[in-house]
């Protein structure tokens, strides 16, 4: 019995220490997974396409859903009809005889994504979702590969469980993690036009909370400058096509928006992944759940602030504005985390040449495999994997920016001159 009992312990020890080194996260794993992970992306698009009616799945549901409301908008905008966006009745009786669905997804964008909308919406509905979808993947990948131009990185990106949850809801999970990523790995050299794709997440300004922070922390004032004044060009040119009128419904709306889809969560909290809704959700009142999450954005901008002051390498600060930029917003969905897959490669690549921590790469195989299981654990059992993880992730980048290895001198971002 004493042997039994030695030779299981021995056995434990031995699988917690290849989970801690990462030692069973093998290359042809990875492959493996990722190629899976490919292959059920395009059965279940293939399935979706093959099996509608129209623009309409075999659930009802239009075929990427949530692009629905962006393209039935663009209709109302490219018409002259912009401010009746944000009109919810009005929406929905275009959304239904555009498409034939009694389905409603709102509008709630500022008008600064009107822009787009109304630019696809001069094509029919499934062509303009196919170059959406496409042009915005596209922009995804090409900044995944300037973060890791390796063929293995680019399929376990591809692979990656959030791409679907993005491809099959139409969203803007693509566009956002471009900017985002795209706007940091330009800092570097090109300053200002890292400040113009920063400028450019004002379509999606959530997401931008955190940038003015790190910016001035870095002391990069013309990517500051440059992404201030692209968010007063886009906010002028809406002006000069259509108007005050559609500002002025889009803040009329915001309360209506605030109240249903986000603070009652008629959404489902179970869908989102912030400290907010999950206060919600687990039956916290609404001071509560903003009291809660103050402190952990206090707490977020505090560590990204003290991380973009020092010398930390490029792709620490990075993965911390990305991770950071999720937990600081209420209002993140699954299909956002397109933008912590592009943490995830940040965090990998650092890692390959530097050295992981105990944990690391396990701790970054399961993020990369989170989005799959994410929505369906917190609707089932009520459990926040989602958040979690976020916080997890944050947790290692802290922790990697405390120390820096021996022998290797950090890539630092050029001070602006």
């Amino acid at each position: 019995m004493a042997e039994a009992a030695v030779e299981a312990g021995e056995k434990d020890h031995i699988t917690t220490r290849r989970f801690a080194t990462g030692t069973w996260l093998s290359g042809s794993l990875i492959t493996f997974t990722a190629c899976i992970m490919i292959v059920g992306t395009v059965a279940a698009l293939g399935f979706v396409f093959v099996s509608a009616n129209g623009a309409i799945d075999v659930y009802g549901r239009p075929l990427g859903t949530d692009f629905s409301s962006f393209w039935s908008a663009g209709v109302m905008a490219f018409a002259g009809h912009a401010p009746q966006t944000y009109d919810w009745s009005a929406h929905s009786e275009v959304l239904r005889q555009s498409l034939g669905t009694e389905l409603y997804y709102p509008w709630s964008y500022p008008p600064i994504f009107l822009l787009v909308a109304a630019a696809l919406a001069a094509l029919p509905y499934l062509p303009a979702l196919i170059v959406w979808q496409a042009t915005t993947m596209l922009a995804a990948v090409w900044t995944l590969w300037a973060i890791m131009p390796r063929s293995r990185a680019l399929m376990v990106g591809i692979g990656f469980p959030g791409v679907l949850i993005c491809l099959m809801n139409g969203q803007t999970g693509f566009l956002t993690a471009a900017l985002l990523t795209g706007g940091l790995l330009m800092l570097p050299r090109r300053e200002l036009l890292a400040g113009v794709l920063f400028g450019l997440l004002a379509y999606k300004p959530q997401f931008g909370l955190l940038l003015p922070f790190v910016l001035a922390a870095g002391g990069y004032w013309r990517a500051f400058a440059a992404a201030a004044v692209t968010v007063l060009a886009c906010v002028a040119l809406t002006l000069s096509v259509w108007g005050w009128p559609v500002w002025q419904a889009f803040l009329d709306s915001i309360p209506l928006t605030l109240t249903n889809v986000f603070e009652n969560g008629d959404t489902g909290f179970g869908k989102f992944n912030s400290v907010f809704t999950w206060t919600r959700l687990w039956g916290g009142s609404l001071t509560l759940a903003y009291g809660l999450h103050v402190v952990v954005a206090v707490g977020v901008v505090t560590a990204c602030v003290r991380i973009w002051r020092g010398d930390a390498d490029l792709r620490l600060k990075g993965a911390a504005l990305l991770v950071g930029a999720l937990l600081l917003t209420p209002y993140v969905l699954d299909y956002d985390f397109i933008v912590l897959g592009m943490a995830v490669a940040l965090i990998a690549a650092y890692g390959l040449e530097c050295g992981f921590r105990p944990w690391d790469k396990t701790l970054l195989a399961l993020a990369w495999l989170m989005p799959l299981v994410a929505r369906t654990i917190a609707m089932t059992f009520y459990l926040p994997v989602g958040l979690f993880t976020l916080v997890a992730l944050f947790v290692l980048i802290v922790a990697h920016t405390r120390d820096t290895p021996d022998g290797v001198t950090p890539r630092r971002l050029a001070t602006a001159a």
